[in-house]
């Protein structure tokens, strides 16, 4: 991303109460959020290709952090019941499916808990996302998500609606769908408590 456009985001997002961080590679933010986030707080985890990448959630156990991850979970019922304590934690850690130069945030959800807690519930939410989710607005930020991120998450759960073959979005009525819920977030009351970290790097979905 250039100077140019990644100031413009930063003035965007800042005039809608969000800081945002610009790092140069994941590990950049690796460290950092192991500086942030208090060793004896617990930390809910958005299921996130980059954070898996990050391996953010060992690290976070490792040193003594209660983690919330549904990705623990040896069953369906265990993965809900991670997902409902995340949405009660003191931290969360999310990626995110497009982040918009006008400064928006856009999420898609197949159940609506990450979209939940980041809107609202853990104290603390932290936002990582690859260069490759910036798009210059909310328009193309839902294209994005529909037709790119939407198609490659269904498969990688092992969903298949039809936008897995047909790489595209159709607007399905399939019980497999995994775009259920959308959100946009269009600014914050607490100037502190969602932060934007975005990389020099492509990652995710």
């Amino acid at each position: 991303m250039n100077d140019e456009k990644l100031n413009k985001l930063k003035e965007n997002f800042k005039n809608r109460n969000i800081d945002v961080k610009y790092f140069e590679t994941l590990e950049d933010i690796k460290l950092y959020l192991l500086n942030i986030v208090p060793i004896d707080c617990k930390v809910g985890i958005g299921h996130s290709a980059t954070l898996q990448k990050m391996d953010i959630t060992n690290l976070l156990i490792k040193r003594g952090n209660i983690v919330y991850d549904k990705e623990l979970a040896i069953d369906k019922d265990e993965a809900i019941t991670l997902k409902r304590k995340a949405l009660l934690s003191d931290w969360y850690i999310s990626g995110s499916n497009a982040v918009t130069v006008d400064g928006r945030i856009i999420n898609v959800d197949h159940s609506g808990n990450r979209v939940a807690a980041i809107t609202f519930g853990p104290d603390k939410v932290i936002i990582v996302v690859g260069v490759n989710k910036v798009v210059d607005t909310v328009e193309e930020g839902i294209i994005r998500v529909k037709n790119i991120a939407c198609p490659l998450n269904a498969k990688r759960a092992g969903y298949n609606p039809p936008c897995v073959e047909l790489n595209k979005c159709v607007d399905c009525s399939s019980k497999e769908r995994v775009c259920n819920y959308l959100s946009i977030v269009e600014g914050q009351t607490d100037c502190n408590r969602i932060k934007l970290c975005i990389v020099n790097e492509e990652c995710g979905f």
